[in-house]
């Protein structure tokens, strides 16, 4: 049986090369290096909201996209550093769009503080 209706699962796992983004609602949750399977609890990206995508095209022409991200694209993040500035976060190019196994979800709450803290939320 197949589903035709809006997608209703809240999390999603982002594959990029080197990292996995855990993702509720668009919003990371949690990091992982692929290559370790270790979870990066003080990477840049933890509890930021993805903004879109970027698109490559074979011309050599990016383009930033507000529709989400799909496998070749990047996925960027918006943030304000220590300094005040805005600055931008643009992953590599996605590989895979995931479902997040529940074992893994439930271990979001033994992570860090700001992975904890965010997944443990309740809808709004």
């Amino acid at each position: 049986m197949i589903w035709n209706g809006p997608e209703r699962r809240r999390h999603r796992i982002i594959v990029t090369r080197n990292t996995e983004y855990h993702l509720k609602d668009d919003v990371v949750v949690a990091v992982r290096d692929r290559s370790s399977k270790r979870w990066c609890e003080g990477h840049i990206a933890l509890a930021l909201k993805v903004e879109g995508g970027v698109r490559f095209f074979s011309n050599g022409a990016v383009v930033p996209s507000l529709e989400a991200p799909a496998p070749g694209d990047a996925m960027y993040f918006t943030y304000t550093n220590d300094t005040g500035h805005s600055r931008q976060l643009i992953t590599s190019k996605i590989e895979a769009v995931e479902r997040t196994p529940r074992k893994v979800v439930l271990t979001y709450a033994t992570l860090g503080p700001r992975s904890a803290a965010y997944a443990a939320q309740k809808p709004s």
